[in-house]
């Protein structure tokens, strides 16, 4: 009862002599400052949705026009050509002694400014959406830029000029394009070619050949008024239907994690790293509220799509029988914790105030010093979010829709994230290769149940104060987490900083009320439930094998050397070392963004293609000589850049025929060569990590500030997951999964693999040895 006595703000009796208030000074002065706090909020968000509603203009060049306006006036030079004149005729005369003339003239001169200020802002934008929607400076070879693209980035810079807000270019982004199903058909076709034999190549071409004849054109149509009508035609069916209706356990199947930076320790005191990290996490959501963060600009003055990061906190994923749903709040003053089966709610304000570091510090060191035990069936109850979907979904029904599992449930769905306080040590130790791939596993996973796998993501702590995240993948894709980790990252090591004995700067506020103790019913029922999914859990995560390394020989220097680009170089290499590890190709996923468009997510490069197995097949056959395998890699690497440069643009092929499976299942129409593109396994799914995408600290500098990326699990039972993050001029860092259960897979067979791929190719452009 005394929590409860204490977040009343006031009491009252009813006595003989009336009603008797009892003030709480304390609890009303909160309730003001937290008032404050909201109308602040509000206020930022009206004038940030007016700056966002009106630019490439501001108020202050509607001022300009306006005062251009009245002096042309006073010059005796009507610049409205007489407009100003038939809106002053239709302005009412008034019996006031300030319905004047003159104030009539005012009035309708400040009229014709704001229209003519608003249709040149509309102007501003339509054209600057028309440039946006130009890419051939995508196509160009590097060094070889057109005339007509330098005069497209001329104008470009010119209508933005101005510093723009975060969601400041979103109306000006162009709609992503339906392709026509002759170029999708086409290039699917050519995909698919080096993976099928003659007879199966001929019978999937007449599929192929059907499918566009027949059912295409009515699907088409149908996806082209879609693309009129909503912001994105991909995206929302791609969120529902790819993430949110999927039933198998989120945890390795779905979620991704990220590293800490794996060569330098701020500090190894868990409790002030968390205290340090989580005030840079809401320094940032207050700065992502307030639209301060710069929208992400490729070659500088190309914006991307900001849309995802709207959802980045106060987000949790609501589980359901058929679909699950994302809960988005638009504030939340609190952080949910777990340490040694225990759940604890801990405020990251003070009234209107974010905590301090120290204050945060204090308040994670008091939780690790709580010696109490866990409720029954508290300790592995976050297994319910690492098992089945639905499994969840009727447990959340049944036992946490009323009473005191109600409350505690809400506060963690609510929190602005999940916060793990890890009892386990991990770190990159270069001596111990393993050190690395047991660190990934810890994140991706960790022991089943002290990861809320539902929340948009979670901080994980571990106890040497090395850190990491398990993000879930609905609400966004991880350039989006990667913009915040970077920010928290440099803030946390560059701005905020340690004493000597690792501990945050200040001294804590003793008065803080401590961290509050979750209160759980766990009936029996519920808790067999809990351990159903727990032995589903722990089973998927037993399977999983994780091979981290870091690739030490070179990395994005000697590359540009070879006169390719990395990712080509990599994703060639990959197609190298998968033929050596199978003895065949496979259908390859690699991740590519369509950010350049409104609510733009991802779009699927099939890196395995003709160019790239003809170069494998020569690479293993051996007896060519040099000058005709470094032709055929350049023509596979020139391939391969140019198909992702067509994902970027919107000329992609999975996510439009994805689409019209959509409609084809809506419409109750039967294709017989969709649902065999749909059911294809991608054995060999592949991404690379976005790095560097805000300069907090400069990396030649710093150089041993080096993140090492993250991962995810395998997405074929037979095949492999496979991250990659071009970490700089000298080191590239894999995180390579399989399962135990394969027996034609193996992570770290596939890894050494890898290593020799790069090392054959680097030999054919000459790369020094002493490099290597």
């Amino acid at each position: 009862m005394a929590e409860a006595h204490q977040a009343v703000a006031f009491q009252f009796t009813v006595t003989p002599d009336g009603v008797d208030f009892r003030l709480s000074r304390e609890a009303l002065k909160h309730i003001y400052l937290s008032g404050i706090n909201s109308w602040k909020k509000r206020l930022i968000r009206i004038k940030n949705g007016i700056l966002r509603g009106v630019y490439p203009g501001s108020p202050s060049s509607w001022l300009v026009v306006v005062m251009t306006t009245v002096g042309s006036s006073y010059c005796n030079v009507d610049i409205s050509m007489g407009l100003v004149s038939r809106i002053q005729k239709y302005i009412p005369d008034g019996y006031s002694p300030y319905h004047t003339p003159q104030t009539k003239a005012l009035l309708s001169m400040a009229i014709f400014s704001t229209g003519v200020w608003a249709a040149g802002i509309f102007l501003f934008r339509q054209t600057l959406k028309l440039l946006l929607s130009y890419h051939g400076w995508m196509f160009e070879m590097h060094g070889q830029t057109s005339h007509v693209t330098r005069i497209w980035a001329i104008c470009i810079r010119l209508l933005s000029s101005r510093r723009p807000m975060l969601y400041s270019f979103q109306t000006s982004l162009p709609t992503l394009p339906v392709p026509s199903v002759a170029s999708t058909v086409q290039r699917y076709l050519e995909s698919v070619r080096p993976l099928l034999g003659d007879e199966e190549y001929y019978r999937m071409e007449t599929l192929a050949k059907e499918f566009q004849d027949k059912t295409a054109p009515r699907l088409q149509k149908y996806l082209v008024l879609k693309s009129w009508w909503a912001t994105n035609y991909v995206s929302d069916w791609w969120e529902e239907y790819i993430y949110l209706r999927g039933r198998s356990p989120l945890m390795v199947n779905s979620n991704y994690y990220v590293m800490d930076f794996v060569l330098v320790r701020p500090t190894e005191v868990q409790a002030a790293r968390l205290g340090n990290v989580i005030h840079a996490m809401i320094l940032y959501r207050r700065k992502l509220d307030r639209e301060e963060i710069k929208p992400v600009m490729a070659l500088g003055i190309v914006p991307m799509c900001s849309y995802q990061m709207e959802r980045m906190f106060n987000t949790t994923r609501i589980p359901g029988k058929e679909t699950d749903v994302l809960q988005h709040l638009g504030d939340s003053r609190h952080v949910a914790v777990y340490h040694k089966g225990r759940f604890f709610k801990v405020w990251l304000y003070k009234g209107s105030q974010l905590l301090k570091p120290c204050d945060l510090q204090m308040q994670f060191q008091r939780i690790l010093d709580d010696p109490s035990p866990p409720q029954p069936g508290e300790e592995r109850l976050a297994a319910l979010t690492a098992g089945g979907r639905v499994e969840w979904a009727e447990a959340r029904q049944a036992f946490f829709s009323c009473g005191k599992n109600k409350a505690a449930l809400e506060v963690i769905e609510r929190a602005a994230f999940f916060v793990a306080l890890d009892e386990e040590s991990h770190c990159y130790d270069p001596e111990d290769e393993a050190s690395l791939s047991l660190y990934g596993k810890a994140l991706l996973h960790g022991n089943c149940y002290n990861r809320w796998f539902d929340k948009s993501f979670t901080v994980i702590a571990f106890k040497n104060g090395q850190l990491g995240l398990n993000a879930e993948h609905a609400w966004a894709d991880a350039p989006i987490i990667g913009h915040l980790w970077e920010f928290v990252l440099g803030t946390d090591a560059f701005h905020l900083g340690y004493t000597e004995t690792g501990h945050c700067l200040g001294k804590p506020d003793p008065a803080l009320a401590p961290p509050q103790r979750l209160q759980w019913d766990i009936p029996e029922q519920c808790q067999a439930a809990t351990e159903r999914s727990y032995q589903v859990a722990k089973a998927l995560a037993e399977d999983v094998e994780l091979y981290c390394f870091q690739f030490l020989p070179f990395g994005k220097g000697l590359i540009k050397k070879c006169r390719t680009s990395p990712d080509a170089f990599v994703q060639i290499a990959l197609q190298l070392a998968h033929f050596r590890d199978r003895g065949k190709f496979c259908l390859t996923y690699e991740a590519s963004m369509t950010r350049m468009f409104r609510e733009g997510r991802t779009e699927t490069v099939r890196s395995c293609t003709s160019e790239s197995s003809a170069f494998v097949q020569a690479m293993v056959e051996g007896g060519h000589m040099k000058a005709d395998l470094q032709g055929l890699f350049r023509k596979a690497s020139q391939k391969h850049q140019n198909m992702y440069r067509l994902a970027m643009t919107g000329a992609g092929i999975d996510r439009h025929l994805f689409c019209l499976y959509l409609v084809s299942k809506y419409l109750g129409v039967t294709s017989p060569f969709l649902a065999e593109v749909l059911s294809e396994p991608w054995r060999l799914s592949t991404s690379q990590i976005a790095q560097f995408q805000i300069r907090m600290f400069d990396p030649d500098q710093y150089p041993k500030h080096l993140g090492a990326g993250g991962g995810f699990g395998p997405v074929a039972d037979d095949g492999y997951g496979v991250s990659y993050m071009i970490a700089g001029e000298n080191t590239i860092f894999f995180h390579v999964s399989s399962k135990f259960s394969s027996s034609e897979t193996n992570a770290q067979r596939f890894g050494n693999h890898i290593r020799q791929a790069l090392l054959d190719i680097a030999d054919l452009f000459q790369v020094p040895k002493a490099a290597c």
